[in-house]
């Protein structure tokens, strides 16, 4: 077992130990930042364009809406949750299965905590700025910008470091990386059909309507809707304590998964 770090010394969530991660992960980040930004960018646009313009054509308003505005919005969560989850799912169990980077960094003056705190944060940084390509997208084929916009990427951060603290859990706790597909098809698949994104909530069953409202990320959808087209007063600060609710939970059990995975 690891020294642990009251024997060190060293306190919890030590800033050098933060930045050090985070440094390490920005510049491998330059080694592939190109495929990176492509897959977690092209796809949710995708997503937009096809059911912005392919069912835009069919159905012409939602909730008084536009119809590629009211996807454009939603497909900001779509694209937070692809570049957050995945890469925290993969990232992680490569990492530490296959390439025992974490036994690295955990030689150094670094804590598991520390750890998954600093890897979950730069996966939020980056998902909070991909989260944003579908937003531009949808300002080109209309949409108009407000100033209020400018929370967007913050909204998507929180959110992001939610799912990345998700995924980190979910590679702690399973031994091989074929057990990923069941969390996506069980999981992560389902809660992306129910989020408000391609359709509003009201117009699904009772039970689906009381999934999707404790669905992280439809709280996500409507905070990025309404910065868009207006606040809705105490209804969006339960949507902004539901993401940091769900982010507090999972990076907790992130921690205690990383921390039986690598330590005990």
């Amino acid at each position: 077992m690891r020294p642990s770090r009251a024997r060190r010394g060293l306190g919890r969530l030590e800033r050098p130990a933060l930045t050090g991660v985070l440094v390490r992960e920005f510049i491998n980040f330059g080694s592939f930042w190109r495929s990176s930004t492509f897959t977690s960018t092209v796809e949710p646009t995708i997503y937009l364009l096809a059911f912005g313009f392919g069912f835009g054509a069919l159905v012409s308003r939602v909730d008084g809406l536009e119809y590629v505005e009211f996807v454009g919005t939603g497909t900001v969560a779509s694209a937070v949750l692809f570049a957050s989850v995945f890469p925290a799912m993969f990232g992680t169990f490569v990492k530490y299965k296959f390439q025992r980077t974490y036994d690295a960094i955990l030689a150094a003056p670094v804590d598991t905590e520390e750890l998954v705190t600093a890897e979950a944060l730069w996966i939020a940084m980056r998902a909070g700025t991909f989260g944003c390509f579908p937003l531009l997208v949808a300002m080109v084929f209309g949409l108009d910008p407000r100033p209020d916009m400018l929370v967007v990427p913050a909204i998507a951060f929180l959110a992001g470091f939610g799912w990345a603290c998700f995924g980190i859990m979910v590679a702690g706790r399973l031994k091989s990386i074929d057990s990923f597909s069941y969390v996506t098809s069980t999981v992560v698949t389902p809660l992306f059909l129910v989020a408000g994104t391609f359709f509003p909530l009201s117009e699904l069953p009772q039970w689906a309507q009381v999934a999707g409202n404790v669905n992280p990320l439809h709280h996500c959808v409507e905070l990025v809707r309404h910065a868009s087209f207006g606040w809705d007063g105490w209804a969006d600060a339960a949507h902004l304590g539901a993401i940091v609710l769900f982010g507090l939970v999972m990076w907790r059990l992130a921690i205690r998964a990383m921390t039986r995975k690598l330590v005990d």
